[in-house]
């Protein structure tokens, strides 16, 4: 089901470049650029794992995490194998870690993913796990079945693409969560391999394109932990826009970082309170097993509106998307 890429260009020598993410990997014939999954195969770029998932399953859309986008709804979610990440601290790394070799898949086309996403009654198809921009393909095919049955799509991401992908794929992509694991340029060079001006970028982008948008930071002790540039990523996504949720993860160990501890829910709840110092409206702290950080409040009179326990949604107080108590709007999708 391997079938050839779109968003490249032949150079010379039988080369191509790869236009899908903001590596622009130059590939020789035979070779794969960074994520593993996209090779050249005399003069011509292929998506190796086209139709072939290695995971699939049904979540609810908590998980993703999206709070403001059909909260309460469940998302048929899907990966290949690949990532254009190298993260050290990967929760998913057998699967976005792909260094080549034989791995367990299903075959599940565009159309059969949509309709198996519309029987099991999902509203939306989540392509997560690994990174959705390296089976771009796949995912945009799905995307245009899945809107065919009246199902959203949603992206949860690195960030790390190109505007010519996001073009590509914006007009069938309705929400994205999008990893911002730091604010520091060396951390991104060293750590995630990749450049941090190129996710920030995105962000900004996909919020021009009217895509809805939630952002995620995984703090991690002695990396990315510090009140300043917590303050730094706070007043950032303050100046894209005040309503776009901040998810505030805790750290645990993982992959190739085994050795680093939880993270302590002080440095947690100190990032909370700067991002409410910095005017964010919606914040929320993740991975703590505490319900008081996962409830949606109204940014104008505090009436708590949405009530979470994990990823289940206790109640749902809005009218509309608007609060019951003062009538403020609640910016998403509800």
């Amino acid at each position: 089901m391997m079938r050839e890429a779109e968003l490249y260009r032949p150079i010379q020598g039988g080369a191509v470049e790869c236009l899908l993410c903001r590596h622009h990997c130059i590939i020789k014939d035979g070779r794969s650029g960074i994520c593993g999954v996209r090779e050249n195969r005399g003069g011509k770029l292929y998506s190796i794992f086209y139709g072939r998932p290695v995971a699939v399953a049904v979540d609810p859309i908590e998980k993703k995490p999206l709070f403001h986008f059909l909260p309460g709804s469940r998302s048929f979610s899907i990966a290949t194998p690949g990532c254009n990440f190298q993260c050290s601290f990967c929760q998913n790394w057998d699967i976005s870690q792909y260094k080549g070799g034989e791995v367990s898949t299903y075959e599940l086309s565009p159309r059969e993913a949509a309709e198996k996403a519309h029987k099991l009654g999902c509203a939306s198809i989540s392509y997560t796990y690994s990174e959705p921009t390296v089976f771009f393909e796949y995912a945009r095919d799905t995307a245009i079945e899945a809107e065919r049955l009246g199902l959203k799509n949603v992206f949860v991401t690195n960030g790390y693409m190109t505007r010519e992908m996001i073009d590509a794929f914006h007009p069938h992509l309705h929400a994205a969560n999008i990893d911002l694991k730091s604010f520091n340029k060396d951390v991104y060079r060293r750590i995630m391999k990749g450049d941090r001006d190129g996710v920030l970028d995105s962000i900004r982008y996909m919020k021009e394109k009217g895509i809805w948008i939630e952002i995620t930071t995984l703090i991690v002790p002695q990396m990315n932990d510090s009140e300043e540039e917590m303050r730094e990523i706070a007043r950032f996504i303050a100046g894209v826009g005040r309503d776009i949720p901040w998810h505030i993860s805790r750290f645990h160990p993982a992959y190739k970082m085994t050795e680093k501890p939880p993270t302590p829910l002080e440095t947690l709840i100190g990032a909370y309170r700067v991002g409410k110092e910095e005017g964010l409206k919606f914040i929320y702290i993740g991975n703590v097993g505490t319900d008081s950080y996962e409830a949606t409040y109204c940014p104008k009179c505090r009436s708590k509106l949405i009530s979470r326990s994990g990823f289940d949604v206790l109640y749902n107080r809005l009218l509309g998307n608007r609060c019951p108590e003062c009538g403020e709007e609640i910016e998403g999708l509800f």
